[in-house]
């Protein structure tokens, strides 16, 4: 096994609190779909600044990261297979799937 980390990217928020429960309810399924293979179930993002090679900071932008997790996986392909069951693609977003070198 190998593991992954799953970088979400966008998604849009929920707009009550009764939405909220919904998307959460949504990812422990998922999460529970996933069950041992997952590592860390991560958290979401909030803002965020870029530190340059220069060593200047900039404020975050573009397709900025909104969270992550990390699994177990045999491969590149199966990771990518669970990531389809993600959430945060009903809502817009996207999930970036990256295999961790182990070092």
């Amino acid at each position: 096994m190998a593991k992954f980390v799953f970088a979400y990217r966008g998604g849009e928020e929920p707009q009550s609190p009764e939405d909220g429960e919904k998307v959460m309810a949504a990812w422990m399924g998922w999460f529970g779909e996933l069950g041992a293979a997952i590592i860390d179930g991560g958290n979401p993002f909030a803002a965020s600044t870029t530190v340059n090679a220069d060593g200047s900071v900039s404020s975050g932008g573009g397709a900025a990261l909104t969270g992550y997790s990390v699994v177990d996986a045999d491969d590149l392909v199966a990771a990518s297979e669970m990531a389809k069951g993600c959430p945060i693609r009903s809502s817009g977003g996207s999930v970036d799937v990256y295999e961790a070198i182990m070092m």
